[in-house]
């Protein structure tokens, strides 16, 4: 759950393999980086690390990081961010789509995908994901990102799943959708047990 005043309280479900972090967990995962076996997997750790103390003053009120292992040995490493923010547009379904076309224009893209999700609340959803090129970072980044808005209609909600695993781009887009569908509103029920899952990024959605 991520509730920050006046920010309204929101539960979703990562799958397995995700553990929250905040800005000041850098210490532990710089010694987690250095402790990864792979020097693509260091570098991919550290690349999200360095822009996590960035999200903070983008309203950005959940992080956590992906975890997942790779073959033949490694780690595939990825970053989720929940942002919340005021609805500048009464009409909700419009905020939505202004936000994702905003988010289309990006000059970031080197190529994407864009489409509607149908949510069982009904509430209006987007997706755009595609890989990205970040200025002053020599590989490309793969990146999905969601835009729905809150029941209240005063709330906008942009979900964020960012790797540099781009082999896994299909993967990544399908984990950020099955969160989406996760979200609730309401307290659910804190007595039902954690769906058990496999942590292997393949594998994490059967």
């Amino acid at each position: 759950m991520t509730q920050q005043s006046p920010v309204p309280p929101i539960w979703f479900r990562l799958p397995a393999g995700f553990h929250d972090i905040r800005p000041s967990d850098r210490t532990t995962l710089d010694a987690f980086a250095e402790a990864l076996g792979s020097s693509d997997s260091r570098r991919e750790l550290s690349r999200l690390i360095d822009g996590l103390e960035e999200l903070t003053d983008h309203d950005v009120v959940h992080t956590a990081i992906g975890l997942h292992p790779e073959e033949p040995a490694g780690v595939a490493t990825s970053l989720f961010a929940l942002t919340i923010r005021p609805v500048e547009q009464s009409n909700p379904r419009l905020a939505v789509a202004r936000t994702a076309l905003a988010i289309a224009r990006s000059s970031l893209w080197i190529s994407s995908i864009r489409r509607f999700i149908d949510l069982p609340s009904r509430l209006p959803c987007c997706l755009v994901a595609g890989t990205i090129s970040v200025p002053d970072v020599e590989d490309r980044l793969f990146q999905a990102r969601v835009a729905t808005v809150h029941p209240d209609g005063l709330h906008l909600l942009i979900l964020d799943l960012t790797s540099a695993s781009t082999q896994h781009a299909d993967a990544y887009t399908d984990i950020l959708e099955a969160v989406v569908h996760t979200t609730l509103f309401a307290d659910p029920d804190v007595s039902a047990p954690p769906a058990a899952g496999t942590s292997r990024i393949l594998e994490v959605l059967q």
